[in-house]
């Protein structure tokens, strides 16, 4: 139950005075719909009403705020011309300029021969000085009420400063005193206020400098934000050690089988991390480990030796994938060398129907498949295994955690092996897997070859289009990746399609087209065109990014490169380069190029070391945009900025250990301070883990 003392913070913006319908969607777009999301929507810049001249002191271009007269209302002759107000102190006269301006209001807010103070940006028109619809208008009274500097906010289309202000003053107005969950020692060495000083201070900022990520209040909001996602990740990985699990020791004879039928030998850092998934296997607590490869660095054989692991031990073990595709192509990967050891393997995605699942599915009942390959299927009810002991998910950041529990729900005590390709910087890291040890396969294997990058502007698009034609010539298989256009994914397929039908009018059938919006059958006869025969051009969106192998693949092109962000561009280059041949990835860009964009087109020309690429990603676009945080299920943080308070991230995961080890169900005073925080920063999953939660 979310404490008392938060109630008045999650109530909708329309509980504030003058926020209708209307209003709060408009506030809800640029914000949230409730009062905490006012909260957290800090101020982006401010203006400033203290500088206070007289008229003939005023500089244009400066927002003023002067005291005056009012001597005249000017009337236009024509409605389209401005009506003119026109004031004056002891040094000279200002002009007060209204477009489309209703003349009864104006006389009542300005009445001739009285003193008002107005506000707002000064100009010069002709010999005129003049303020066109000044800011703030009122008599000397309402200026000492009014802000001297104002807090400009993010708007929305339908929102304007002053309403979203209005609300946010009262929204402020209710803020609770809440007791502090910092540690004393730490808030008095930062020199950081009590939350609430901080939070009214953050949406009043007097100076620019008080914007800045690292300014003492906004550096407090964002280690309370970060505290709060450091101690959920440790409660959960608490949980997973208290649930006690079972030792899973195999004998070694399936995994020698297997080592023995590979074509290559394992690289070291297979090696370390198999020997560290099976020491985690061989303990009676939970493993809960994160196995992070760049593309084609081995994970999936990683995957096979540790679940026949699992195997030796009379267990079951499953692999999941986040699509069909994927899942195939595990499929592909293990069969054969299961086969070798013996061993059968089942697949289970959506497309599996009628009696082709109902004997997958009394396979795994009975024990008689011991590894099972698939998608989200493997999640429904009806699939119960006869004892599963470890499940394997690939590309993690596609699903959430909830997901991950969900899947280990199937068995007793699982053990879970999350995989990713996507190399993620270990700021992110720790946001996301805090509750996960961690294994790295840093090497790629033998006779790899790097890809040779290149970066051209897109009106060498003809020469590129005849290059192309070159490569198919000679045998070659080429992707063609169309850019990413907004958020839609409708445009997107539109661009792919466009340039589909422009490379089938050069080269006729031998190209193909992939993209989100096919179905699952289709992609897949495309895909297996590409990978075994009459297509050798494969026009693509991003659909191709995670997962597809295809070792003849050599040539990419990739187009409006400078729309992409880096950790996406490398994962697009790591589909060729998979074989023994010569490599070659066209990034095409439209100029002029951003200074972001240069440099990231910059990195990936000079390396293919995704931990290298993550780390720059992070630094050049911020937590936020990396990974695509709305679809990767990584943690969305509003007031940290992960690329800027790196230090403050591992001074709160330490805190949240500590924490727990002292006060592991958060009983003291200050644990239920924290209690609060969780609330306060809508971890509430977390809660459920304190057995008097």
């Amino acid at each position: 139950m979310r404490p008392e003392v938060l109630f008045p913070l999650f109530a909708p913006v329309t509980s504030l005075a003058g926020v209708g319908a209307r209003i709060a969607k408009a506030i809800d777009k640029a914000a949230g719909s409730r009062l905490v999301d006012l909260y957290w929507h800090l101020p982006t810049g401010i203006i400033d009403r203290r500088y206070a001249p007289t008229v003939a002191e005023a500089r244009p271009g400066i927002v003023a705020t002067m005291t005056v007269t009012v001597d005249e209302h000017k009337k236009p002759a024509v409605p389209r011309l401005p009506y003119k107000v026109y004031c004056s102190d002891d040094t000279g006269t200002l002009a007060l300029v209204f477009f489309h301006a209703h003349a009864d209001y104006l006389r009542r807010t300005l009445p001739e021969g009285e003193t008002r103070v107005v506000s707002g940006k000064v100009e010069t028109f002709g010999r005129e000085l003049q303020i066109t619809h000044p800011d703030h208008i009122g008599t000397m009274e309402e200026l000492e009420r009014m802000q001297a500097v104002e807090p400009v906010y993010g708007l929305t289309a339908g929102l304007s400063l002053r309403v979203l202000g209005k609300a946010m003053r009262e929204a402020l107005e209710q803020v609770p005193d809440l007791d502090e969950w910092i540690d004393p020692a730490y808030l008095g060495k930062q020199g950081w206020q009590p939350w609430k000083a901080a939070l009214l201070e953050a949406h009043a900022p007097a100076e620019l400098d008080a914007l800045e990520p690292l300014a003492p209040v906004r550096a407090r909001l964002a280690y309370d934000e970060m505290l709060a996602n450091q101690l959920a990740l440790a409660l959960v990985r608490l949980n997973m050690r208290r649930t006690k699990g079972r030792a899973i020791t195999g004998d070694g004879r399936l995994r020698q089988t297997v080592t023995g039928a590979l074509p290559f030998s394992l690289t070291g850092s297979q090696e370390t991390a198999l020997g560290e998934i099976a020491a985690d296997m061989a303990t009676d607590t939970r493993m809960l480990r994160l196995l992070q490869g760049d593309v084609g660095s081995g994970k999936t054989v990683v995957a096979l030796l540790s679940m026949l692991n699992a195997v030796e031990a009379g267990m079951q073990a499953v692999l999941m994938a986040p699509t069909d595709i994927l899942a195939r192509q595990h499929l592909a990967t293990i069969e054969p060398l299961a086969e070798t050891a013996g061993i059968k393997v089942a697949l289970l995605t959506g497309r599996e129907k009628g009696r082709a699942r109902q004997a997958v599915l009394d396979g795994l009942a009975s024990g008689e498949v011991s590894v099972a390959v698939g998608t989200h299927a493997l999640f429904q009810d009806d699939v119960a295994f006869h004892d599963l002991g470890l499940a394997v998910i690939d590309e993690q950041h596609r699903f959430g955690v909830h997901q991950r529990l969900t899947l280990a729900a199937k068995g007793r005590a699982v053990d879970v092996l999350v995989m990713t390709a996507t190399p993620i910087p270990r700021t992110l890291m720790l946001t996301a897997y805090g509750d996960m040890d961690v294994s790295r396969l840093l090497e790629k294997p033998a006779g790899r070859p790097p890809v040779d990058t290149r970066v051209m502007p897109l009106e060498r698009l003809d020469e590129v289009t005849k290059g192309v034609g070159r490569s198919l010539q000679g045998g070659a298989k080429i992707y063609w990746v169309c850019p990413l256009v907004e958020e839609s994914e409708a445009l997107d397929v539109a661009a792919a399609e466009e340039r589909f039908d422009h490379l089938k009018a050069v080269y006729g059938d031998r190209v193909g087209l992939v993209h989100g919006r096919m179905k699952g059958k289709e992609k897949d006869s495309v895909m297996e065109a590409f990978a075994e025969g009459a297509v050798d051009l494969l026009v693509a969106t991003t659909v191709i990014e995670v997962g597809v192998d295809v070792a003849a693949a050599t040539v990419m092109v990739i187009e409006h490169a400078e729309r992409f962000g880096l950790a996406q561009l490398h994962q697009l280059r790591g589909r060729i380069g998979r074989g023994s041949d010569k490599s070659t990835c066209l990034l095409l860009y439209a100029p002029p190029l951003t200074e972001t964009a240069r440099a990231r087109l910059g990195v990936l020309r000079e390396t293919d070391d995704g931990f290298r690429i993550a780390e720059e990603d992070l630094r050049l676009r911020g937590a936020g945009e990396l990974l695509g945080t709305r679809q990767s299920g990584l943690p969305e943080f509003r007031l940290a900025d992960l690329a800027v308070h790196a230090d403050l991230l591992a001074a709160a995961r330490d805190d949240a250990q500590l924490i727990l080890s002292r006060d592991p169900e958060l009983k003291s005073e200050r644990g239920q301070a924290l209690r609060v925080l969780l609330y306060l920063f809508e971890r509430d999953a977390a809660v459920k883990y304190l057995r008097s939660g």
